[in-house]
């Protein structure tokens, strides 16, 4: 170890830190609204990578067809779910948000794919694809438990990452994949050498954490999804819609986990499965964060892409073990912080 390998190990866990923070705050976002633990925030990361990577290779992806099928599906729920109060209105909005909508993205898809397109329409529709698989994902399996306890809902998420891995697995198979990079500059500040791509992932995650900001603060819709995160109840009781917060809140997760994968898999080869070990990470992020602190989370996934940068030089082989243990303090501490609870009596 020397001044210029700690360089080097510091830019490589800033980089990693940054894709993980996105994925913690994407997590602490829907737990808030909607207290469900994002089990399959990886999956989004996949869909993203390897949709991203399909298009750039001028073919469709499956993931167009799947957010087709997942529309039809939430369609279905939703005329079972409001038969008693249907109206042309509410059947002509559904319509449209869940068939036609998907409809019109797969025939985008198919129109352009093939043309070689720039990077700019593929990720465009990459973040189409997947958001609309996110917003359905809500619909379909978690709006209609939404008021269960956490551990059914944890259990609904584990059975969601399941069925999308599997369904990962027929569209894109067990070959890895990348694709191409958003920029090929690169510039040297002694000793260390930056690249587009790394930069393009600090200026992006810089970018979407300000417009997160500026939506939580001052957008009616920002400020909706905060009272939902505090009170549900109250939220409720003075007229927001919370199934509404539910499914902006699995939109901007989608985005948010597409967008990491688009931002990783031009530098690393990502497979069908290779997500879920990366939402973890940020999962110990947003644990390290108490699943409520935006600012802890991320400065806590900056940690984690550090710890994790410098177990890969000092024990590479059990580096995933190092930075998973990070929850063990911090889980102990908060229990030792936690008012002790009186046993239920019968």
């Amino acid at each position: 170890m020397n001044t210029t390998i700690m360089l080097f190990l510091l830019q490589d866990g800033i980089t990693n830190g940054a894709i993980y923070a996105l994925l913690g705050l994407a997590l602490v976002l829907v737990f808030a609204v909607t207290r469900v633990i994002l089990i399959p925030q990886g999956e989004f990361v996949t869909y993203g990578a390897l949709t991203y990577a399909t298009l750039a290779s001028g073919q469709v992806p499956g993931t167009a067809r799947l957010a087709v099928v997942m529309g039809i599906a939430a369609l279905g729920l939703d005329l079972v779910m409001r038969r008693r109060i249907l109206r042309p209105a509410l059947i002509g909005r559904s319509l449209a948000i869940n068939v036609l909508l998907p409809v019109a993205i797969l025939a985008l898809t198919s129109t352009l794919a093939g043309k070689q397109t720039p990077i700019g329409i593929d990720i465009a529709l990459s973040l189409l694809i997947v958001g609309a698989i996110g917003l359905y994902l809500y619909r379909i399996a978690f709006a209609p438990i939404a008021h269960t306890s956490v551990l059914v809902l944890l259990i609904a998420a584990v059975g969601c990452h399941l069925a999308l891995q599997g369904i990962g697995l027929v569209f894109f198979g067990a070959e890895g994949q990348r694709g191409p990079p958003l920029s090929n500059a690169s510039f040297t500040i002694d000793p260390l050498r930056f690249t587009g791509q790394s930069v393009a992932v600090y200026a992006v995650t810089l970018a979407l954490i300000a417009a997160l900001w500026l939506f939580f603060g001052f957008t009616l819709y920002g400020k909706a999804l905060r009272a939902t995160a505090v009170n549900r109840l109250g939220a409720r009781l003075v007229g927001i819609r919370t199934a509404m917060s539910g499914q902006v809140a699995f939109l901007l997760a989608a985005v948010i986990g597409a967008t990491s994968g688009i931002l990783i898999v031009p530098i690393t080869t990502l497979y069908y499965d290779t997500g879920f070990l990366i939402g973890l990470k940020g999962f110990v992020a947003a644990i390290i964060g108490g699943l409520v602190s935006y600012p802890l989370t991320a400065i806590a996934a900056l940690l984690v892409g550090t710890v994790e940068s410098f177990s890969s030089f000092y024990a590479s082989n059990f580096k995933e073990v190092i930075v998973f243990a990070l929850i063990i303090p911090v889980l102990l501490l908060r229990s030792l912080a936690a008012p002790a609870a009186d046993d239920e009596k019968d």
